[in-house]
């Protein structure tokens, strides 16, 4: 205990903001140990997507002190690999004190002597991947905790591609970072410069230009009726841009979720993945009569598709854009990511086009590819595509958006949905059942007992049939991942990246004789992902 107190005084005399200095020194004062340790106990590292925690004081939360060493250590890194003095540009969101972090990562790039630009207010997060090459920066920073709870806040660090760190530079910032002394030490500067709107506008017109509205009929475009929420976050004025520039008629948006808002009132969790999150979405679609319904998650990278009432899964709506882009004659390298489904793969196949799975997380999704034949599309199972990598070299959810919008205009030409050309295409190809075994901890010890008791001792069946179990901490790149594989059926195991969460990703591939055999096919397919669950649940304890 009096080391953790010294530790945390020395951490307060340190710390450059007086509230987050005052809530440790409440701390000490009160000898709150539980607590101490929960802030004490190691710093936030780089996960899935940079820096991501809760708000808080000390070096396990998200804080003005923790943003100034990672911004340091970032400037260090940087100089260290010959990029000193050049340009980064740095976005936010609207969650609590998005723009306040913004600001002082500035200051610190800034005194650290490099040309810093900050987007002119809170924008969607492929708007900044879109600036970083569209500017020619050699860094760019994300304040973003995107689809986290409202109390979490988070720093994505991209390079001068545009896309999100992966290793070494990860690691090698992180050690930049842990070699930063005290925040109050760190240089400042005033001098970087607020962009105005019209970087903003350039990465609309890429957008619309990359997707080629004008393929699509006019008439049906402005005839479709899209229903659309932010769920509060920063994604509507971009997205209403986007649509307008694309020929469509005005969206519907949900008028409680339209504004930023980082309390995010209406949802549980502000996840379009979660239950509930939709349904004020889906009751406005209800009462416009919209063929299509689109949900963006608070910082616009990743969407949600409702249709007829029924939530499409991102392997659905993955599968369709990709048939789309094919079927458009785009040709290069489709991918997706492990724990996403198999059908990409099939049909890329069947169009001739290579096709990668990758390791989880867009930052390798959106390097594959090859000189030869780069990545036109990829997407991850959990609501993330990049259906224009050329424009924003991550996953976007407002092109996304667009994208589900004109092949739902170009569908209804002939009086299709985007439900019926998932059956055609399962009809094509068999019907490939995907879903989820999630569950939510608050102690992360559960998570990790969990992984050790699967790899011990796996199952050696799932629904009847004999599985392959390969522990993919022996692949390269490792993973925290256990693939199980027999005929028809698949299964990966993972902690996420981003939340306290365990996830069981489960396939399973039932034939279709033809379209009036799909409902006993979907039936069938929906049973075994049931029992999939119950058979997951019992092989993790959970």
């Amino acid at each position: 205990m009096t080391d953790l107190l010294a530790t945390a005084r020395a951490w307060a005399a340190a710390d450059p903001h007086a509230g987050d200095r005052a809530e440790i020194e409440a701390l000490v004062d009160a000898g709150d140990a539980t607590e101490l340790q929960r802030r004490f106990t190691g710093p936030l590292t780089f996960g899935t997507a940079g820096l991501r925690g809760p708000l808080r004081a000390g070096p396990a939360g998200m804080n003005a002190a923790v943003v100034s060493r990672a911004a340091a250590g970032l400037a260090r890194y940087l100089t260290d690999t010959g990029q000193g003095g050049r340009g980064v540009v740095i976005g936010y969101d609207a969650r609590h004190r998005s723009d306040e972090f913004a600001h002082v990562s500035a200051a610190v790039l800034t005194g650290a002597g490099f040309a810093v630009s900050v987007l002119p207010r809170p924008l969607p997060t492929p708007v900044l991947s879109y600036a970083v090459r569209h500017l020619g920066a050699v860094a760019g920073v994300m304040v973003t905790a995107s689809h986290n709870p409202p109390q979490d806040n988070g720093y994505k660090v991209y390079l001068a591609d545009g896309a999100q760190l992966v290793p070494p530079a990860d690691r090698e910032i992180e050690a930049a970072i842990a070699a930063i002394g005290p925040a109050r030490d760190i240089p400042l500067g005033d001098d970087w410069t607020t962009l105005g709107d019209d970087v903003e506008a350039d990465y609309v017109a890429a957008v619309v230009r990359a997707l080629e509205p004008g393929r699509v009929d006019a008439t049906a475009r402005r005839r479709l009726v899209v229903a659309y929420t932010a769920m509060h976050g920063v994604g509507s004025a971009t997205t209403q841009r986007v649509f307008e520039a694309g020929g469509f008629a005005a969206l519907h948006c949900v008028a409680e979720q339209d504004r930023p808002d980082p309390a995010f009132p209406t949802v549980a969790f502000p996840n379009p993945e979660e239950p509930g999150a939709v349904d004020l979405l889906t009751a406005l679609a209800d009462r416009t009569g919209a063929d299509v319904a689109i949900a963006e998650d608070p910082d616009a990278d990743r969407c949600s598709v409702v249709v007829g009432g029924r939530q499409l899964t991102g392997d659905e709506v993955g599968v369709l854009l990709g048939d789309w882009l094919l079927r458009r004659g785009v040709r290069g390298t489709y991918a997706n990511s492990l724990v996403s489904g198999s059908l990409l793969g099939t049909i890329a196949g069947a169009h001739g086009a290579p096709f990668e799975q990758t390791p989880t997380g867009f930052k390798w999704i959106i390097r594959a590819g090859s000189a030869a034949a780069p990545l036109v599309f990829g997407y991850e199972e959990a609501l993330g595509y990049a259906v224009s990598p050329s424009v924003a070299h991550d996953k976007d959810g407002v092109s996304a958006a667009l994208a589900v919008a004109l092949l739902a205009a170009e569908l209804a030409v002939d009086g299709r949905t985007l439900t019926d050309r998932l059956d055609e295409l399962a009809v094509e190809h068999g019907l490939y059942a995907t879903g989820q075994y999630s569950v939510r901890v608050e102690d992360l010890t559960l998570i990790s007992g969990a992984m050790t008791r699967l790899r011990a001792q796996p199952p050696a069946q799932l629904l009847g049939r004999q599985v392959e179990v390969v522990d993919l901490q022996h692949a390269d790149p490792p993973l925290d991942a256990v693939r199980l594989t027999g005929e028809g059926v698949r299964v990966i195991v993972r902690p996420s990246g981003t939340e306290p969460k365990l996830k069981a990703y489960l396939e399973t591939v039932v034939p279709v004789p033809d379209a009036a055999g799909l409902p006993a096919a979907r039936s069938q397919g929906t049973d075994q992902l049931d029992r999939l669950r119950e058979e997951m649940a019992t092989a993790l304890g959970l």
